[in-house]
């Protein structure tokens, strides 16, 4: 994300078409899709069939509906506008990997908050209903939960048994694991927390190096076959004249000269 198409997705939501500073307003919001617009077309032109993608096809239907329409249709359904706006700061989101890593960690998180809320106003409900007047129905044990998983602590509501005290110290304590993530993530989605580590090589980098690897072991083992080819050739063709020239014995003058000596005179 630059700094750029930051600036194009929230002045627009600060200065909307009609206020009191019209005329800075719609240069404003011109010039914020004119922005957008470019960023559509890079990646149209960098990225292969990039409006076949559902993030090119995401980052067209924001182009389109919001761009400067009011020049038209004038300044009508301000609220509507400034709704469809707030894509803008989706297609921020869904663009980089970092935020959508983020996107990912807090919907884990999100999940895990809901269900701890929904099982523990159940269960303080259940265990308070009966004798505290405060739990008068699930909606009461409802917003203890969702106050106290927050580690906000209003005091309006509180438990007075046993079972539901241990269901609220449950939900404390899964507020603080909740709050610590979350506080992670953001310090790491923004690069407030230092980096002590070095990047680990991605999956594609670690294929890539055993591939070249692979070629190299290759191409040695080719010039190994080759030299042994031609050492071999060689030695045949040093040794082949002499191993015809002997007879079977390794002496030149043959064998039958030794079974029939000439006889002298």
């Amino acid at each position: 994300m630059t700094l750029p198409l930051v600036l194009a997705a929230v002045l627009p939501l600060v200065l909307t078409p009609g206020s009191q500073r019209n005329v800075l307003a719609a240069a404003v919001n011109v010039v914020a899709w004119v922005v957008f617009l470019a960023d559509l077309v890079v990646h149209g032109r960098l990225v292969t069939r990039y409006l076949s993608t559902w993030i090119g096809r995401f980052d067209l239907a924001v182009v389109l509906l919001t761009a400067p329409w009011f020049l038209v249709t004038g300044t009508r359904g301000g609220q509507f506008i400034l709704l469809i706006r707030l894509a803008r700061l989706a297609r921020l989101v869904v663009a980089g990997p970092d935020a959508r890593r983020l996107v990912r960690r807090v919907g884990r998180v999100g999940v895990v908050a809901v269900g701890v809320v929904l099982l523990g106003a159940a269960a303080a409900y259940a265990a308070e209903h009966p004798t505290n007047p405060q739990f008068a129905d699930y909606g009461d044990s409802l917003w203890w939960a969702v106050v106290t998983l927050t580690t906000v602590g209003y005091g309006d509501i509180v438990p007075i048994t046993t079972n539901g005290r241990l269901v609220g110290v449950m939900i404390m304590v899964m507020g603080v694991g909740v709050l610590g993530v979350l506080a992670g993530s953001l310090a790491s989605f923004f690069r407030l927390a230092p980096r002590t580590q070095l990047r680990a090589p991605s999956t594609d980098d670690h294929a890539e190096a055993l591939r070249r690897e692979v070629i190299d072991l290759r191409a040695q083992v080719e010039r190994l076959n080759d030299g042994i080819a031609r050492l071999l050739t060689e030695d045949a063709e040093r040794n082949g004249p002499s191993r015809s020239a002997t007879g079977p014995g390794g002496d030149p003058t043959g064998a039958d000269d030794r079974r029939n000596p000439t006889p002298r005179p």
